[in-house]
């Protein structure tokens, strides 16, 4: 019996060790073109699993911009480095302005922002894509959300005006009339109002802007800019911080991007856009406002024309769209095939798909083919 007992110990310790290569060799892949890999494009190698053609994709790659992708941004690296061995992409989460800044001063990639460029930022891009230019590469959508903590208080409807009178201050506590107005027989406590934005400039700040601006234009009389133009309220670093605080103060209201609401169990705003039914922050609402999008951009710019101020059943008018900004040509020799690869990735279907699991919304399709045939052209 204990030999009997021993073998068959053994021959369990061996089937394990068989499941366990198996898995590693599974992980690790091999140099030659077996079952786990086929060959892409342009000689270069696709993971069957991934979709992710590496092409000649190699070493560092640096990014850095907006903080409203960094979820999305996370997880696309994670998938890419997984499939691309050799490679590694850096994206420092830091804020739109300061992703075009590192951009324009040649110490990045591409750069991620929330905001297409302006004139003067493409006329200084000239200076490091030397033949070519700065572009604007729509790659992540979503809504921005407008997060709240108020203890008692699950659901909260909030029109323009009424948010843009919070945001600058004329609206003080959360028992104001105009509020209650929006929120008949909701129990809304005599509570101080703590609104918090982005400290550092932002294009999160600034499409939350331009939506104020569109469809509160009497309430919300400022230019839609990066650098927050309201008086008062507390200012915080990121989306993330913006998050954290809203999180922990019982009064707070902010705005970030929905996966930080998502993944913080954060309550969100439902907003009055004056259709049949307040509409609440989803992905498949804002898709259905970006989907309303036109192409603003020339050229190989595809920046976009985003309608605010809609009142379709279902469509959620504060959405954003990050761009990642890259030359059109004259991009560096060391870095265009990992940029090429990566972005190919990130605007393929496999990546799209990510979006909506992260709780962002993907590209319209008729919009990202135009991206993919942009970032094949890329020189």
């Amino acid at each position: 019996m204990k030999l009997q007992r021993k073998n068959r110990l053994r021959a369990t310790a061996l089937g394990a060790l068989a499941v366990s290569g198996a898995l590693v060799l599974t992980a690790c892949g091999s140099d030659d073109n077996s079952s786990d890999k086929t060959s892409g494009g342009n000689g270069g190698t696709t993971s069957a699993a991934s979709d992710i053609t590496c092409d000649d994709a190699k070493g560092q790659l640096l990014a850095s911009g907006s903080s409203a992708q960094k979820n999305a941004m996370d997880l696309w690296v994670q998938k890419y480095m997984a499939g691309c061995s050799g490679v590694e992409i850096n994206y420092k989460s830091s804020s739109s302005g300061e992703g075009i800044v590192a951009f324009n001063q040649g110490t990045v990639g591409f750069a991620g922002s929330d905001s297409a460029l302006k004139p003067e930022e493409v006329a200084e891009s000239k200076k490091i894509c030397k033949t070519g230019q700065g572009i604007n590469l729509p790659m992540v959508g979503g809504p921005i959300a407008i997060g709240y903590h108020l203890e008692g208080v699950d659901s909260l409807t909030l029109d323009a005006p009424t948010l843009a009178k919070i945001f600058n201050g004329k609206i003080k506590n959360w028992n104001d009339a105009a509020i209650a107005k929006l929120n008949s027989g909701a129990k809304l406590p005599d509570k101080a109002i703590q609104a918090f934005h982005r400290s550092e400039d932002s294009g999160t700040t600034q499409n939350l802007g331009k939506y104020l601006g569109a469809a509160a234009p009497s309430d919300w009389t400022y230019e839609a800019e990066k650098k927050w133009p309201a008086p008062g309220g507390q200012a915080a670093a990121g989306s993330a911080g913006v998050a954290a605080q809203v999180k922990q103060v019982d009064g707070a209201i902010g705005y970030f991007e929905l996966s930080y609401a998502t993944s913080q169990s954060i309550s969100t705003v439902d907003i009055d856009t004056g259709g049949s039914a307040p509409v609440k922050a989803s992905s498949e609402n804002a898709s259905k406002a970006i989907a309303a999008a036109k192409v603003k951009g020339t050229g190989k710019d595809l920046a976009l024309d985003l309608d605010y101020t809609t009142k379709a059943d279902g469509a959620y008018p504060i959405v954003l769209v990050t761009y990642e900004v890259v030359c059109d040509q004259g991009n560096k020799a060391e870095t265009l095939p990992t940029v090429k690869s990566f972005l190919t990735y990130t605007a393929s279907d496999a990546g799209q798909k990510l979006l909506t699991e992260a709780g962002y919304a993907p590209i319209p399709a008729e919009i990202n083919a135009k991206v993919r045939e942009t970032i094949a052209s890329l020189s």
